[in-house]
């Protein structure tokens, strides 16, 4: 266990993952002045094309890929309640089969040529963001150990300065209670699982809604 100014970081059962990514040594927050002699600074965020926001197929009009389609929702948010407007969400998700559709997956589990597998949007006017995606499969993480890794939802945040990343998990999956990523989450584990709904939209067998919430105690875990 690490202990980072009265912060108890439990350090998980599996591979030495856990311990890699937990700091050793306690943090110390950057002066202000520091802070912004360095911090980079996005005054234009790029303008998402009309169905970005779509991975379950390549293009619009273009066949759907196979596996059951999604809809994931959300909204983005300070620690005050405050929508964060305008904000860059990107998300990217395995396939029907567990495989992303990246050439350096190691995966053996096959491709899907309608599936896009990343996508993204600007959050609206209340924080608000949409996508349509296929529910993921789990993978075998490490072969040699046999872990799996459960379904999951990368999600990139990018507003004026800076990136952040987390994962939307699902409930009842099988292998979430080994997952090193998920364990590390400790008491914020329910606030990273999506909160499953009928979807209105024909063709969706659910809604899966992800709130995520930047600073304060009720914080999303970024990575």
């Amino acid at each position: 266990m690490i202990t980072s100014h009265g912060r108890k970081l439990v350090i998980g059962p599996t591979d030495r993952t856990s311990e890699q990514r937990t700091p050793e040594s306690p943090l110390f927050l950057i002066p202000e002045a520091a802070r912004e002699s360095f911090v980079p600074f996005v005054t234009t965020l790029p303008t998402p094309r009309h169905g970005e926001n779509d991975l379950s197929r390549i293009a619009p009009g273009r066949p759907l890929a196979e596996g059951d389609r999604i809809e994931v929702t959300g909204r983005l948010a300070d620690e005050r309640g405050r929508p964060i407007r305008h904000a860059l969400v990107e998300i990217w998700n395995a396939n029907k089969w567990g495989r992303y559709t990246h050439s350096d997956d190691p995966a053996v589990q096959p491709l899907d040529p309608n599936f896009l597998g990343i996508g993204r949007t600007i959050t609206d006017s209340d924080g608000n963001y949409a996508f349509y995606t296929i529910d993921p499969g789990a993978y075998l993480a490490r072969p040699d150990i046999g872990r799996w890794r459960p379904k999951h939802v990368h999600f990139s945040i990018l507003g004026s300065s800076a990136r952040l990343i987390t994962q939307m998990y699902f409930a009842g999956d099988p292998y979430l209670d080994k997952d090193p990523s998920f364990f590390l989450l400790g008491d914020a584990q329910q606030r990273h699982l999506g909160v499953r709904t009928d979807s209105p939209l024909e063709g969706f067998t659910g809604t899966y809604h992800f709130d995520i919430t930047v600073g304060g105690r009720n914080a999303t875990f970024f990575e």
